[in-house]
């Protein structure tokens, strides 16, 4: 079992980022993420004792709880026109103008939330496929299939919007 950091400060520096760039995959927006992220941590600081090998699958299972939760709450909010963006640019919104990223993101979120979750902890987290079992529920065998079949779907997307030929 890992030993947790000694300090909050501890434990986010060094998992934060990781926290944060799975929540803006999972969400697709950096204000949610952002929450996202720092809900996460308040959760894992919390927790009576951690039980899991590897605190960093541990975060993410709170994050992706997490956005699971705030997408049943906002599929029952209506939008407001009157919503005001914030002027000035944030960092990662410049770098989703980058069109093959905001290409490559709306193909992403048209995966089902399971195969999108394994993806991303598989190819941005780095994660093992034991880790993305115990981060998603699923078995070695089943999160190993789903991670390619994912993989798959994403490439057949990105060819239909590019109108490449295999």
């Amino acid at each position: 079992m890992e030993v947790r950091p000694t300090t909050f400060h501890e434990l986010y520096s060094q998992y934060a980022d990781d926290v944060y760039r799975f929540a803006l995959w999972l969400t697709g927006n950096p204000h949610d993420a952002r929450d996202i992220t720092a809900e996460t941590f308040v959760r894992a600081w919390t927790a009576p004792e951690v039980r899991i090998e590897s605190m960093k699958a541990y975060l993410f299972t709170i994050a992706r709880n997490l956005q699971r939760k705030q997408w049943r709450r906002q599929s029952r909010l209506e939008i407001l026109d009157e919503a005001m963006p914030d002027p000035a640019p944030q960092p990662d919104q410049t770098a989703v103008k980058n069109d093959d990223f905001r290409r490559t993101m709306e193909a992403v979120q048209t995966l089902p939330e399971i195969d999108r979750a394994v993806l991303l902890l598989r190819a941005e987290q780095e994660l093992s496929y034991a880790d993305i079992a115990a981060v998603t529920g699923l078995s070695v065998a089943a999160a190993r299939v789903t991670a390619f079949r994912a993989r798959a779907k994403l490439a057949a997307l990105l060819n239909l919007k590019t109108g490449a030929k295999l």
